[in-house]
C-alpha cells in the first residue's frame, strides 16, 4: 500500500449501511459499528477459502441455508470478519442470531434484484476512498475528495431531492439517500447499477441525451413508463463538465418545477461534482501506476523487488504469477474511434476487471497493467500443483465472466518459492501467452493454461524466432521438396506433414487430406525419390519434424 494511503482510515460497515443501505443493503442483525473499519471486500468460496484481511466484509453468494449461515458465521468470527452479506431476505433462525452474537459478525441481506457484481463495484469504491494517496485534510467544496457518495448526499440536501451521479454511460457511480422517496425506475437504475435499456431508449428518442451534451443548464424530462403500468416522476438532469469533455451527469427525481435558486444550485453542484470526479480520475490513474510500478520492480527481480512485495503487502511467502491479455484475434463488438484507441481502452478494462476480480477471490493479491499484459501477484497456499490448479480455476471463472466482451486469454506461471524466482515465474506467464495467441499444438482452441502443458509449443516459437533472426531456410530433403513442389505445382511436402502428424499411418493421412490411399502412397514414394530421405530412420523423421514446424516452407513471393 503507498504509504499515504494509510493516513486515512477505512470505511466503517456503518457508513456503508448509510449508503447504500435502504435500496441495496439492509442490515439484518448485529452492531454495524462494532468494526470501525473494513479491511476489504471478499467473496466466500466454500472450495477454496482465502486468508481475510482484518474486518473483512464477506459476500456470502449463494449461502442460504441456515445450518450453512451459522456455520459460515462461526468461521468468519475466528478471522475477525466485520460482516456477512447474504441475499435478502435472510433466514434469521435462532441458531443464526446466536452464531452472529458469538461470532461478532453483523448479518445484512441484499435487495433481491440487485446483482453481486455491482455490490462488489459499489463497496470498492467506497472503500478506495482512503487509497488514492491525498491528505485527510484535502477537500473539495468542504467534501472529502472524491467522496462521491457525500457529494450526492450534499446535493440531495440541498435540492430536496433524491439524486443519482451517473458517468457518460448511464452507469450509477453514486446515489443519495432518501432514494425511497423516488420511483421504481429509480430504484431499478441503482440495483443493476445502470440505467434500464428500455429507459434509456425512451430518453434517447427524446433527445435527452442529446441535449444534455449541447448545454450547460438543467434539463427537465417529462414522466416515462415505468413498465409497470405506470409512469416514472418528472427529472431534472446536469451535465457535469470539465472544460469541454462531459464526465458525467446529475440525476434529480422532483415533484415540482424547480425554482430559479433550485437550478442555480445545481448548476453550482454540476462544478462542484466536476471536480470531486476529475479527483477520483486523477486517484485513480495515480493508484494504478503505483501498482503496475510495483509489479513491474518485483517481476523483474532486481535490487528494488524485495522492497516493491514489502509495499504490495506479499513479502516473505511463496507466490503465484498469473496473466491475462486481450485476444486480438478473438470477436469483439465494434468500438467507436480508431482501432488502436478502442484496442488501448479495452485493455484498461480488462486491466481493472481483472484486479477487481482477483481481488475479490485473494484480498491478499495485486494486480497492475504491464504492457500489453495485465499480471497478478497472489500467494500460493499448500502444494505448488494444487496452488496452481486453483489459480488455473480462478482465472477460467474471470474468463467466464467477461465473455466475449473482452475475449482474452490467460496464464498461471510456476510458483515462485522466493523473490528470486519471480522474473522465471512471470517469464512463464509471458510464454504462455504467447503460445495462446498463436493458437498453435495443443493451444488450439485454449484460452487459459500453464507452461507444464505447453512448453513443448513454447520451445517451438523461440525455435522459430531464433531461425527467422538468423534466416535460416530449408535444406535438404525439405529443400529438394519444396524446390519440386513450386516447379510441378505438386503436394509432396503436404504429404510428408501428413504422414510425419499420423506417425505412418497412411489410412490416418490419406483420410486427412482426403485423398485415395493408393494415391498417397504413390505420392509417399515421390517424397523419397525427390527428397532423398530414409522414412525408416528416426532422425531423418525428427530432422523433418523440426523443419516442418520451425522453418517457413513456401518460397517467397517472386522467388
Amino acid at each position: 500500500m503507498h504509504p499515504a494511503a494509510s493516513a486515512r482510515p477505512r470505511t466503517g460497515l456503518g457508513r456503508v449501511l448509510d449508503d447504500l443501505g435502504s435500496t441495496l443493503l439492509d442490515l439484518a442483525h448485529g452492531d454495524p459499528d462494532r468494526h470501525p473499519d473494513i479491511g476489504g471486500v471478499v467473496i466466500h468460496d466454500p472450495l477454496d477459502q482465502p486468508v481475510l484481511p482484518p474486518h473483512a466484509l464477506v459476500l456470502g453468494i449463494g449461502v442460504e441455508a441456515p445450518d450453512q449461515v451459522a456455520a459460515l458465521l462461526r468461521r468468519l468470527g475466528g478471522q475477525g470478519a466485520a460482516g456477512l452479506v447474504l441475499r435478502a431476505p435472510v433466514a434469521l433462525t435462532a441458531p443464526v442470531r446466536a452464531a452472529a452474537d458469538e461470532a461478532g459478525v453483523a448479518v445484512i441481506g441484499l435487495t433481491r434484484g440487485a446483482p453481486w457484481g455491482h455490490l462488489g463495484e459499489m463497496l470498492r469504491a467506497l472503500l478506495a476512498e482512503g487509497d488514492i494517496g491525498v491528505a485527510d485534510s484535502e477537500s473539495l467544496g468542504g467534501l472529502p475528495s472524491g467522496d462521491l457518495f457525500a457529494v450526492a448526499n450534499a446535493i440531495a440536501a440541498l435540492l430536496d431531492a433524491p439524486i443519482t451521479i451517473e458517468d457518460r454511460s448511464s452507469r450509477v457511480l453514486a446515489f443519495s439517500g432518501r432514494q425511497d422517496e423516488a420511483d421504481p425506475a429509480r430504484v431499478e437504475t441503482i440495483l443493476g447499477r445502470q440505467v434500464p435499456e428500455r429507459l434509456s431508449r425512451i430518453l434517447h428518442e427524446r433527445g435527452v441525451f442529446g441535449e444534455l451534451l449541447r448545454s450547460d443548464q438543467p434539463v427537465s424530462i417529462d414522466p416515462v413508463p415505468d413498465g409497470r403500468g405506470g409512469r416514472s416522476i418528472p427529472r431534472v438532469a446536469i451535465a457535469v463538465r470539465a472544460g469541454d469533455e462531459v464526465l458525467g451527469s446529475i440525476w434529480a427525481a422532483v415533484t415540482e418545477p424547480f425554482s430559479p435558486e433550485r437550478v442555480e444550485a445545481l448548476r453550482e453542484a454540476a462544478k462542484l461534482v466536476a471536480l470531486h470526479l476529475l479527483r477520483v480520475r486523477a486517484g485513480a490513474d495515480v493508484a494504478r501506476r503505483l501498482r503496475s510500478d510495483l509489479l513491474s520492480s518485483a517481476l523483474e527481480g532486481g535490487v528494488g523487488a524485495g522492497e516493491a512485495l514489502g509495499r504490495l503487502g506479499l513479502a516473505g511467502r511463496p507466490l503465484l504469477v498469473l496473466g491475462v491479455a486481450l485476444d486480438e484475434h478473438g470477436p469483439r463488438p465494434p468500438a467507436d474511434g480508431s482501432a488502436d484507441a478502442a484496442t488501448t481502452q479495452d485493455r484498461q478494462r480488462l486491466a481493472d476487471a481483472f484486479a477487481m476480480h482477483l481481488s475479490a477471490v485473494h484480498p491478499r493479491s495485486a494486480a497492475g497493467a504491464i504492457g500489453t499484459a495485465t499480471y497478478g501477484l497472489l500467494p500460493a497456499v499448500g502444494p505448488a500443483d494444487k496452488a496452481e490448479a486453483r489459480a488455473l480455476r480462478t482465472l477460467q471463472d474471470f474468463l467466464d465472466r467477461v465473455g466475449d466482451r473482452l475475449p482474452a486469454i490467460a496464464a498461471v506461471g510456476p510458483v515462485a518459492p522466493d523473490l528470486s524466482g519471480l522474473a522465471h515465474s512471470r517469464a512463464g506467464v509471458d510464454r504462455v501467452l504467447r503460445v495462446l495467441r498463436e493458437g498453435t499444438g495443443r493451444a488450439t482452441g485454449r484460452r487459459v493454461g500453464r507452461l507444464d502443458e505447453l512448453q513443448g509449443e513454447a520451445l517451438i516459437l523461440e525455435l522459430r524466432d531464433l531461425a527467422a533472426a538468423r534466416g535460416d531456410e530449408p535444406t535438404g530433403a525439405l529443400a529438394r521438396l519444396i524446390d519440386y513442389d513450386d516447379r510441378h505445382r505438386s503436394s509432396l511436402v503436404e504429404t510428408l506433414r501428413a504422414w510425419l502428424d499420423a506417425f505412418g499411418d497412411v489410412v490416418a493421412a490419406s483420410d486427412a487430406l482426403f485423398v485415395h490411399q493408393n494415391t498417397f502412397r504413390y505420392r509417399l514414394r515421390r517424397v523419397v525419390e525427390v527428397g532423398g530421405i530414409d522414412l525408416d530412420d528416426p532422425d531423418q523423421r525428427f530432422a523433418a519434424m523440426l523443419q516442418l514446424r520451425v522453418l517457413r516452407t513456401t518460397p517467397p513471393r517472386g522467388g
